[in-house]
């Protein structure tokens, strides 16, 4: 998941708000648009209200076939039965039968490509026994990844009372989904057809067709949800992602998708202030066999900012005083406070890179006099 003090720095709370770029008119009861490289929402519009996610529900379902295929608790070779249940299921199908051959690997394909309902049906009994099993484990993943407003019923998104999510916990799982398994995510989410059982049926997703960046990631509809999509675009070392819920066409849910994509890559830029392992700071260490220890983050550190105005960033290394011996190798030690234009963005741990013993009798002792005089 997208990391916690990552996930803090939410742009619209920290940045300047003079200067945050307005974000384009969108046609849809709720939308967010997001830089995947660092956590950060560039703009929102109801990102926590409650809709119906309808087939957007299927990234979970992929998210935990995916699991299971890493843990080898399935293969993409394996057959699947075929139950009356996942045959008879309503909706969008890939037309699997009862006693006709289909393996994992086409049913993966029919639940991504061709957003089949009974794919997911056919999946979800192969994982967990029953499709209700298999949402109970839908629900704590989802609250693992940290989706405090959305619980699944299903598979599949088919339409229930309580069957519900937000723009932002869908947000949450597909940056999840494509950081967690990146090499399933280019395999099957930029596939645009898939041909089972003699009927082939393409993507829904027409940025797949219009925009040569895109590579995913889900359409879903009903008449509850409307039309919705979930997107994502690299262009560079950037990787966006939109939410858009509650839309009104097929044709408006990807222009309206296309254009906050644009927005966000025109109007921001992403800057790597630190990568992982570079040293930030050395800090002093007291009662120490080294007199400083070398400091770091534990992972790249990236803002995304206004266009223009990375260079009014600034980044202020902040000791923990005093750091006294042993110190352990990954230790919190300080902090990174950055800030754009005086007002704070967020504090980031600034951790040990090697670990530092005590010293001896005498040098313990003869610190131990220097603090006291301090």
């Amino acid at each position: 998941m997208l990391r916690p003090f990552v996930l803090a720095l939410m742009f619209a709370a920290a940045a300047a708000q003079a200067q945050a770029p307005q974000p384009p008119q969108v046609i849809g009861r709720s939308w967010i648009v997001l830089d995947l490289a660092s956590g950060q929402v560039l703009a929102a519009e109801k990102p926590d209200e409650r809709f119906e996610p309808a087939s957007l529900t299927k990234l979970m379902t992929a998210y935990i076939v995916f699991g299971a295929l890493r843990e080898k608790k399935i293969a993409l070779e394996e057959p699947v039965a075929v139950s009356e249940r996942a045959w008879r299921a309503p909706g969008s199908r890939m037309f699997i039968e009862p006693g006709r051959p289909v393996t994992v690997g086409e049913l993966v394909r029919g639940m991504v490509v061709q957003s089949g309902n009974d794919a997911c049906i056919a999946l979800a009994e192969r994982i967990a026994g029953s499709e209700e099993a298999f949402a109970e484990r839908m629900n704590r993943e989802a609250a693992r990844l940290g989706m405090k407003n959305t619980r699944f019923v299903n598979a599949s998104g088919l339409p229930h009372p309580q069957h519900h999510s937000t723009a932002r916990d869908l947000a949450l799982l597909a940056a999840a989904l494509i950081r967690d398994f990146p090499e399933e995510y280019a395999t099957y989410y930029s596939q645009k057809e898939f041909r089972y059982n003699g009927i082939t049926q393409h993507n829904r997703n027409r940025l797949l067709w219009l925009d040569p960046t895109v590579d995913g990631v889900k359409t879903g509809y009903t008449e509850a949800a409307g039309y919705c999509l979930i997107a994502s675009a690299r262009r560079g070392e950037r990787r966006l992602l939109s939410v858009l819920l509650g839309s009104t066409s097929e044709a408006v849910r990807a222009q309206e998708s296309q254009k906050l994509l644009n927005w966000g890559f025109q109007a921001f830029e992403a800057v790597r202030l630190y990568r992982a392992g570079d040293t930030v700071r050395e800090i002093e260490v007291w009662k120490g066999a080294a007199p400083k220890v070398k400091a770091g983050l534990a992972r790249d550190l990236v803002l995304t900012v206004p266009r223009g105005l990375a260079e009014k960033l600034s980044a202020e290394p902040l000791a923990q005083a005093p750091l006294v011996a042993p110190v352990a190798a990954g230790q919190p030690v300080g902090v990174l406070r950055v800030a754009l234009e005086g007002r704070t963005l967020g504090e980031y741990p600034l951790l040990a890179h090697e670990a530092v013993a005590p010293a001896g009798l005498l040098g313990r002792a003869w610190d131990t006099l220097r603090l006291w005089l301090k």
